[in-house]
């Protein structure tokens, strides 16, 4: 809801400012029905998929795991509407039906850092960055609902030029307009702060972290490559994050592995090899030391606050 608020708002208030209708938009499903959102609010939908025409672009609301009732015959909509030039889009977990469709092979997009794991064991052959938005030619894709509002300014500006979207932006108090450069705010482990905002040092470790997951790295040459020796590196994550690197590293692993539990059906021993351990029992434990739950308790959990179908 926060992701079709943040595209419809920003359009309706230029639409207002101007004094005319330059923008409109309509609520597509796959068969023309009503639809649930998670919160359990209930939008009534004005076109079916097979029936959108004539408009500049279509983006995808969805959850990570959400498919079409019939997907090759909506998938094959889609990439009929792509190789007609129609812009196509997805926001936050919308990208994955949107991968699946096959429109995205060949393009960059845009993936929320709570879904980046499971999206590449998905899609390991579509690039996706931690941008905030990514448009790769005929592609549009916004990790997240503020990054949504930014896309539709961006739409804004392109037509309706600087001015009007910065009225626009003013009548919302969003602060400022972020472009594609801007990567996304990340929070550290169990922490007030996000990545960027700890001593270079301790995020230049955990950067080189992130980029060892599945090939765990050694505390020691993550200390060497940040210019410390391994007491520094341990003291100086104990004072920035309250953890010693090697529980945060290993906590940075079952962040990954919990994405991939709630986000993916792969199987446990997927899970385990994609997040660096040779088997599922440890990484099971460490799962359990973390989160108090099990991995298959948990995606159980998460599932009961999801719409099926």
């Amino acid at each position: 809801m926060a992701c079709l608020t943040s595209a419809i708002e920003p359009l309706r208030a230029a639409n207002e400012i101007i004094g005319h209708k330059a923008f409109s938009w309509k609520l597509v499903s796959e068969n023309g029905g009503a639809v649930a959102s998670s919160a359990e609010v209930v939008f009534d939908t004005n076109a079916t998929l097979a029936d959108v025409e004539g408009i500049d672009s279509l983006y995808i609301l969805s959850s990570p795991d959400s498919r079409f009732a019939v997907e090759n015959r909506a998938n094959g909509q889609i990439r009929w509407l792509a190789r007609h030039g129609m812009t196509l889009g997805g926001f936050s977990g919308g990208v994955f039906p949107l991968a699946r469709s096959g429109a995205l092979l060949g393009h960059k997009c845009s993936v929320h850092w709570c879904y980046e794991a499971a999206f590449k064991a998905e899609f390991p052959d579509i690039v996706a960055t931690d941008r905030v938005i990514t448009i790769d030619r005929k592609r549009a894709t916004a990790s997240g609902a503020g990054a949504v509002f930014d896309l539709m300014l961006r739409l804004i500006d392109t037509e309706l030029g600087p001015e009007v979207t910065t009225e626009v932006a003013c009548w919302f108090q969003h602060p400022f307009v972020r472009g594609e450069d801007i990567v996304q705010k990340i929070p550290a482990i169990r922490s007030a702060s996000t990545n960027d905002m700890l001593p270079p040092a301790i995020s230049r470790a955990i950067k080189m972290f992130d980029e060892h997951i599945e090939d765990p790295i050694q505390i020691s040459d993550v200390a060497d490559a940040v210019c410390l020796s391994a007491r520094q590196l341990e003291r100086r994550f104990k004072q920035t994050t309250g953890k010693n690197p090697l529980q945060y590293y290993r906590m940075l692993r079952m962040m990954k592995a919990r994405q991939m539990v709630w986000y993916s059906n792969d199987s446990l021993t997927e899970i385990a090899r994609a997040v660096g351990y040779a088997s599922s029992s440890p990484m099971i434990q460490h799962y359990v030391q973390a989160f108090e739950i099990t991995p298959r308790e948990d995606r159980k959990r998460i599932n009961i606050f999801r719409v099926e179908a």
